[in-house]
């Protein structure tokens, strides 16, 4: 019970932080290796704030998403002007960076030998509330304006201009929505295992972050959901296996990409209103059945 506990808030944790992922990329067109730095600034914030300053861990989780936003407004300044693999690039250079900076950071990250002590508020009822609060918020960002903006940016960023909207205002907007997503995670993160090492967020977070965004479907925040669960559900069920454990892994993320390029589910949302279409449908066809093939009307 304990273990499957384990999974389950190890799949929150990456869940938040494929939320920001996944609407930067997904639905902005903005493509990202660089999210484990605000993950890792997240983790380390909520730590230094619960630990040492002695706050509650609500507080640690708010300065999280702040520190990660902000630190993405002040980076994406200069390198959203940047467009397509060198934006990529450039938030990946921004990652390694600040996995560096963090391991020479001396007593105030505990350097390459970590930051422990840190307390264990990470519980599986505040992580699935945290999560939870986490998709309704991004469900009614994506179908506000700002979503609507977003995804024409993502479409055609000249159309986007042409109808006037301020595509570097949003495209920043995005960026710093994302990044509190990451950093809320990382705060997640620190203090489930109570412990932080700057190793922990390399360059292969950011790139399980993203290629889960493209395994669940660029533009389908279901997808991204469905897709979290399978990816990190995949390496703990052949964890016997493991050295092999990750080839399964990889074979999953190869035999989609190969069979289904657009992702698991596409474009494609699954909502409260579209289930209960279709269960009215199913009650429709069944009353027709019970009639003889007649409707309900004749």
């Amino acid at each position: 019970m304990a273990y499957f506990q384990g999974v389950m808030l190890i799949i929150c944790v990456n869940l938040m932080g494929v939320l920001g992922v996944s609407l930067l990329t997904g639905f902005t067109g903005i493509f990202s290796f660089g999210h484990a730095a605000y993950m890792a600034l997240g983790a380390y914030a909520s730590a230094i704030v619960v630990t040492r300053m002695g706050m509650p861990f609500i507080v640690g989780l708010l300065a999280a998403g702040a520190v990660a936003a902000l630190t993405s407004v002040v980076i994406g300044y200069p390198t959203l002007r940047l467009v397509g693999d060198y934006f990529a690039i450039a938030a990946l250079g921004f990652g390694e960076a600040t996995r560096l900076l963090l391991d020479n950071g001396g007593d105030l990250t505990g350097g390459p030998r970590g930051f422990g002590s840190i307390p264990k508020h990470t519980t599986l009822p505040i992580a699935l509330l945290i999560v939870v609060f986490g998709v309704i918020l991004m469900r009614n960002i994506l179908g506000s304006r700002f979503g609507r903006s977003f995804m024409a940016i993502r479409e055609d960023r000249l159309a986007a201009e042409a109808m006037g909207i301020d595509t570097s205002r949003f495209r920043m907007i995005s960026l710093a929505i994302s990044a509190a997503y990451a950093g809320v995670a990382g705060s997640m993160f620190a203090h489930y295992l109570t412990f932080l090492q700057p190793s922990m967020f390399d360059m292969n977070k950011s790139t399980e972050l993203a290629s889960t965004v493209v395994f669940g479907g660029l533009g389908s925040l279901t997808g991204s959901i469905v897709a979290c669960v399978i990816l990190t559900t995949i390496p703990e069920l052949f964890r016997p296996l493991y050295l092999w454990r990750m080839v399964f892994y990889g074979l999953a993320l190869v035999s989609t990409i190969v069979l289904r390029p657009q992702g698991i589910l596409g474009t494609y949302e699954v909502s409260i209103e579209g289930l209960k279409g279709l269960c009215r449908g199913k009650r429709a066809a069944a009353e027709v059945d019970k009639g003889g093939g007649r409707s309900c009307r004749s």
